[in-house]
């Protein structure tokens, strides 16, 4: 089992930036992977930024050069620095953990944290 908490969110005007936190606990070592999704009102959630425990890292085509996700080890925390930001990233943010245990994957949610970006 994997814990996940997120924290960071807030109002920030457009064109401001946020950093988004998200902390893990328990089963740390079977986490494959760790991604940032976001979900906007009356959307789907929608996946945003991806690292993998090589470090490898990827990126939305919407948030591409804008958009950093890292990670503390030491901390087992995740991060999402969001620059540049504009109304449309509106939404509420989730962390999210791959783990990989006997083969098989689990997926491990946060609770979310509301990004609001005023025009």
């Amino acid at each position: 089992q994997v814990q996940l908490v997120e924290s960071g969110g807030g109002l920030v005007q457009a064109g401001g930036s946020l950093r988004l936190s998200c902390a893990a606990s328990g089963s740390i070592s079977s986490i494959n992977a760790m991604n940032w999704y976001r979900q906007a009102p009356g959307k789907q959630r929608e996946w945003v930024a991806q690292i993998t425990s090589g470090g490898s890292t990827n990126y939305a085509d919407s948030v591409k050069g804008r958009f950093t996700i890292s990670r503390d080890n030491a901390k087992n925390t995740m991060y999402l620095q969001m620059n540049s930001l504009k109304p449309e990233d509106t939404a509420v943010y989730y962390c999210d953990a791959v783990s990989l245990v006997g083969g098989s994957y689990s997926h491990y949610w946060g609770q979310g944290t509301q990004v609001t970006v005023s025009s």
